[in-house]
């Protein structure tokens, strides 16, 4: 019996195909763009050439069945469902750093004492408001480590404002606790490589 010929193939199996298709090739999308917008050169065109390849793939079976509208209904479906599974997907790898810009009415030192024994590098300034002076800080995080952060904010200044910011690159580790993050490896061994130099004159 051909498997391509039973009853339910056009109905069930290639709607399902063509949604698991599109979950892939919208999911490697999201992908591909967050890494182009890291700055990973070498990753992102290989992720854009399977992705291309999956979507070819899916458009080919809709065009040979353009009376099925199941099918379009699957490509749609496939395409939503493969957003959402594409912003799950960055959420966990949580790659790159952000920006945490905090407002304060009341003395931020206390927080900044907080983040700064927790490992986070801040600026903290004073600034002028709407309704006078407020505290200012500058703290730039891992975006695997921003729930903790903002954690840290939280509890110690609740009615603080805050905003986030993505950061397209950062030139060095800014955090104590993140040194084998991206870039943290090459720091150490420069900073190695220093001492050597030190000791060996």
């Amino acid at each position: 019996m051909d498997p391509f010929n039973f009853p339910y193939f056009d109905f069930l199996v290639l709607p399902l195909f063509i949604f698991c298709l599109r979950i892939c090739d919208v999911t490697l999308d999201t992908l591909r763009i967050i890494f182009m917008t890291k700055g990973f050169k070498r990753l992102a065109p290989i992720i854009g050439f399977f992705e291309i390849l999956i979507w070819i793939v899916a458009i080919t079976r809709i065009m040979q069945h353009l009376n099925s509208w199941v099918c379009y209904v699957a490509y749609a479906g496939g395409f939503a469902m493969g957003n959402y599974v594409g912003m799950l997907v960055d959420e966990k790898l949580a790659i790159g750093h952000e920006l945490i810009r905090v407002i304060t009415r009341i003395d931020a030192s206390e927080l900044a004492s907080a983040l700064r024994v927790a490992g986070y590098g801040l600026t903290a300034v004073k600034a002028t408001g709407m309704q006078g002076e407020v505290g200012l800080l500058f703290i730039i995080v891992n975006r695997k480590n921003q729930k903790q952060a903002l954690e840290i904010i939280q509890r110690y200044t609740p009615n603080a404002i805050f905003t986030i910011e993505n950061i397209h690159f950062v030139n060095r580790p800014v955090n104590r606790n993140n040194l084998t993050d991206a870039g943290g490896s090459r720091l150490a061994d420069l900073e190695s490589g220093l001492l050597n130099n030190k000791t060996d004159h």
